[in-house]
């Protein structure tokens, strides 16, 4: 599903956010990268995802190398990938529901069918009443899935988290833990970046310091 192949990520002037970084991840594996702030955890997903490049090595995923990938191919590569960044990038003028709809309807999905599939997405992480809430009359937590609910509407196969529990209290954090514990049960792979290693027991964990596999 994932191999990373000897990779390497420097930004300018000359920081290395990884280095020489190899391992491999199964369908349907749930996987917890960890690391002190600055260790790499969210560049390794964003190599992932193509939203960078690496500076040397190959990462592929499901056999694509994904950094050689042309930027028209890119849309095509997201669309089994579903992200969860750490600071949501939610749309505050939307509702909850539109929020939800964004990527089906850049997908081109039916209405009818898009909408089916936002209130079963919103119904999953528990926010299927709140639907026409406005997300700044959402907690935190609530705010967290409203994410998740984007990020897994369109059925993806790959779902990546940055810090998905951070900022949230320890009873929320370990509600949205276990929501990305279900996908995983269904055969979702998933891979989350997180300073708590501990809301994810049963994951396998990769350790980064300051861009090298540790663990």
């Amino acid at each position: 599903m994932i191999r990373f192949d000897r990779v390497s990520k420097r930004y300018p002037p000359g920081i290395d956010a990884l280095v020489d970084l190899s391992f491999e991840a199964a369908a349907g594996e749930l996987l917890i990268v960890s690391g002190h702030s600055g260790a790499g955890k969210s560049t390794l997903l964003k190599l992932i995802a193509a939203i960078e490049r690496p500076t040397g090595g190959a990462v592929l995923v499901n056999g694509q190398n994904v950094g050689s990938l042309a930027r028209g191919a890119i849309p095509y590569l997201r669309r089994n990938i579903g992200l969860v960044f750490q600071d949501q990038k939610l749309l505050f003028d939307r509702n909850a529901f539109a929020n939800v709809l964004l990527p089906l309807a850049i997908a081109g999905f039916a209405p009818k069918e898009a909408a089916r599939r936002v209130r079963a997405a919103l119904d999953k992480v528990g926010l299927l009443d709140r639907e026409k809430a406005m997300p700044i009359a959402l907690s935190g937590g609530e705010q967290q899935r409203l994410a998740i609910a984007r990020a897994v509407v369109g059925r993806p196969g790959l779902l990546l988290a940055d810090e998905p529990t951070a900022h949230l209290d320890p009873d929320t954090a370990h509600d949205v833990a276990a929501i990305f514990r279900e996908f995983h049960q269904v055969g979702v792979t998933v891979v989350i970046a997180t300073y708590d290693a501990t809301l994810f027991p049963e994951a396998r964990p990769i350790r980064l310091d300051h861009g090298r596999l540790t663990q």
